[in-house]
């Protein structure tokens, strides 16, 4: 887009009538002003001084200034030709162009232009060339923004390593508040210091941080006010949460050391939680099974939330299995207390009894279940391996060992096969769990195609007279075995 500034050449009117006035440019400059603010951006409504004098200049009494694709030497002087307030401007967007690579000075340069015109809602877009600047990282001055109610800092197009992220609120000055924000958006950025920039923002409502990085000291939120927070970060190691009115809790996390992480948070009004932390090959590992993600999440108020794991067998194993870490791994993720744990689990055709067990015994976990969901899965894209003799993907011996579930109640498990592991894991729940109602099994395809396995399960129930199970065939067809009725 081309913006040009500046007295126009004379063109006639295309609406005059017979050598008549100019009708359209004949109205109050209030509907001239209603007719441009439907322009999809500022430099649109530049361009319509060519159509006369009368036009000319009236853009900059908008109150709405969108500048999109505008070169950026010519940014900042166009924001000097709006009228200052009053009237207020209630939005100021400023998309930076591509691939022009200004320096740090000459972007803050115009942000402090930008915070001159005391915008309500403001946002500023990088595009993914301005990520990095020519002396290293762009390091950026947030001025004051007085009348701000919404301030989005964004990149537009994140093509860059998180290394390359523009650094916010690094030696923020005395004196650079935010009186009045409500909504604080940020993403593709390195947050320097969490705790200043959100002691400036007394009013803060709801704070969202997408593909952020933080310094040492982690994420640390401490707002009153707060009811909406949401965070995705690639790494963190500290997370410090003190929000009383917090409602909703979104947190997507990346671990790469995360045995050092630290977490606390203290939010008792949260009602809406989605809680999820990703692991990387080089930690969460129990023999071959590697724990890629373990999620929190609750939709409604009173509702406990479900506790979810995903695990794969990672053969070869890169590293070998970590015991207790990995168990501490685990516990020190269970912000809230939950009644239902899911496991989704790809076998590759391995045992996996080893590892539910010992998922089984983390201290949390065993206490507070109710219902217990395995979903046993095999990858398509890999052949399936098997499970040799000695196999690391048993590295305990469990099948002789009882874990208290005092509280389960109902297990459902798909995919199940008719390896003798599975059978063993039916027995250690069997015997764990003293208030056991119900059990669910699914065959798997290769299971369900004769009635062994249907044989073999109800040999292990018939000892356990409380418990109803159901049987079923991928056919969805079923086979019940109620002790009740006999």
């Amino acid at each position: 887009m081309e913006l040009v500034l500046g007295p126009r050449p004379h063109s006639p009117c295309p609406l005059a009538l017979d050598g008549g006035s100019d009708l359209i440019s004949a109205l109050p400059d209030d509907l001239l002003l209603l007719v441009l603010a439907c322009l999809p951006c500022a430099g649109a409504a530049v361009r319509t001084g060519v159509l006369s004098r009368r036009w000319h200049g009236l853009w900059a009494r908008l109150r709405q200034i969108v500048l999109r694709d505008v070169p950026f030497d010519f940014l900042e002087p166009v924001l000097a030709l709006i009228h200052r307030p009053p009237p207020m401007v209630s939005l100021l967007e400023i998309g930076l162009p591509e691939p022009q690579l200004p320096d740090t000075a000459r972007l803050n340069s115009l942000l402090r232009a930008a915070a001159l015109l005391d915008p309500k809602e403001f946002l500023f877009v990088f595009p993914s060339g301005l990520v990095h600047g020519r002396h290293g990282r762009h390091v950026l001055d947030l001025p004051c923004f007085h009348r701000a109610t919404s301030i989005v800092l964004s990149l537009h197009s994140p093509v860059h390593t998180h290394d390359n992220y523009p650094i916010i609120g690094r030696d923020l000055p005395e004196g650079v508040e935010f009186p009045a924000l409500e909504t604080l958006s940020m993403s593709y950025c390195y947050l320097h210091d969490t705790d200043t920039l959100l002691s400036r923002c007394p009013r803060l409502r709801t704070l969202r941080l997408v593909a952020v990085e933080f310094n040492w000291n982690g994420l640390s939120v401490n707002s009153p006010l707060l009811e909406e927070l949401v965070v995705g970060a690639t790494c963190v190691q500290r997370v410090n949460i003190v929000a009383p009115k917090l409602m909703q809790l979104t947190i997507s996390l990346g671990t790469y050391q995360e045995y050092a992480v630290n977490i606390s948070i203290s939010a008792p009004m949260v009602e809406k939680l989605s809680w999820g932390c990703h692991f990387s090959r080089d930690s969460g590992l129990f023999g071959l099974w590697w724990l890629q993600h373990l999620s929190l999440w609750a939709e409604r108020k009173g509702q406990p939330p479900s506790l979810q794991i995903h695990a794969c067998i990672e053969s070869p194993p890169i590293y070998f299995h970590q015991g207790a870490s990995f168990t501490q791994g685990i516990e020190k993720r269970l912000i809230a207390a939950f009644s239902d744990l899911e496991l989704n689990l790809d076998t590759k055709g391995h045992a996996f009894g080893a590892f539910v067990s010992h998922v089984l015994e983390v201290n949390q976990i065993r206490c507070a279940i109710k219902r217990l969901k395995v979903d046993l899965q095999r990858s398509m894209m890999e052949e399936e391996e098997g499970c040799p003799p000695d196999c690391l993907c048993e590295p305990t011996d469990w099948k002789s060992q009882t874990i208290p579930l005092t509280a389960l109640e109902e297990v459902d498990i798909s995919g199940f096969d008719e390896n003798d592991h599975g059978f063993d894991f039916l027995k250690l729940i069997l015997r764990s769990a003293p208030m056991l109602k119900r059990m669910t099994i699914k065959m798997s395809q290769e299971a369900s195609t004769s009635n062994d396995g249907f044989t073999k399960v109800y040999n292990i129930f018939k000892d356990y007279s409380s418990v109803l199970c159901n049987v079923y065939l991928s056919s969805d067809e079923y086979l019940e075995h109620d002790q009740h009725q006999e």
